[in-house]
């Protein structure tokens, strides 16, 4: 599905990512994990083309995207939620999910259905602007946002930051579903037992590599003692 090959990119004139080789699997859960400081998020920022590479190749089921920006990338199809999800406070709940309609591949003027399926608080709250809402709230409609797009490929960072438990279930149960749909996701996660619910396989970074990757019922106390413990 997606392909990543010799990546390289500078941030303020430190080399973050080093020659990283990364392959993610179509219709599976790929969970992009390492302390904090590898490299993770800008690694998602340069897939959805929010960063400027180096050096290196982005193949999107075979075809090079990484010259594209980030409007033409979510018109491929690529959806994102960003860490601290980055809603318009000021906008309601259904003009942020309208924001996503511009680059939508369907070009609809109607936000899809299945938004309020998943999610039904954003309903229920339509009306009430995106500031008023509770962290957890928020993270929803963010999620909502990038759905709106009807992408293939759904980019997801750190979701849970910040979340009450029972909101992160629900976000849980809305990742399996989409992936049971044929959903791609990719998820950056900073707690294990989410990742290890929700991911079919994982992708370990150390210094701007990815130095681990297998299926996650392979991700050994080993290696989580060596790349994840704190």
């Amino acid at each position: 599905m997606i392909s990543i090959r010799n990546l390289n990119q500078l941030y303020g004139g430190t080399q973050i990512l080093w020659d990283l080789n990364l392959e993610i699997p179509a219709g599976s859960c790929t969970c992009i994990m390492g302390r904090n400081g590898v490299g993770k998020t800008t690694l998602l920022k340069c897939l959805m083309g929010l960063l400027p590479v180096k050096a290196g190749e982005i193949l999107l089921q075979g075809q090079p995207i990484q010259q594209k920006v980030a409007h033409q990338r979510a018109g491929l199809g690529i959806g994102y939620v960003p860490q601290g999800r980055d809603i318009f406070p000021l906008l309601t709940v259904e003009e942020n999910l309208r924001m996503g309609l511009a680059a939508s591949r369907s070009k609809s003027k109607t936000i899809p259905s299945r938004i309020y399926d998943l999610f039904p608080v954003l309903k229920d709250m339509l009306h009430r602007r995106g500031g008023d809402l509770s962290g957890g709230q928020q993270q929803q409609l963010a999620i909502g946002r990038a759905l709106v797009l009807e992408p293939s490929v759904l980019i997801l960072d750190e979701p849970n930051e910040g979340i009450q438990p029972n909101i992160v279930s629900q976000i849980g149960d809305v990742i399996q579903k989409l992936i049971a749909e044929g959903m791609t996701v990719i998820l950056v996660e900073q707690k294990l037992g989410f990742a290890k619910r929700i991911g079919q396989e994982f992708r370990l970074m150390e210094k701007g590599r990815v130095v681990a990757s297998a299926g996650m019922e392979e991700l050994s106390e080993a290696l989580i003692r060596k790349h994840l413990a704190v």
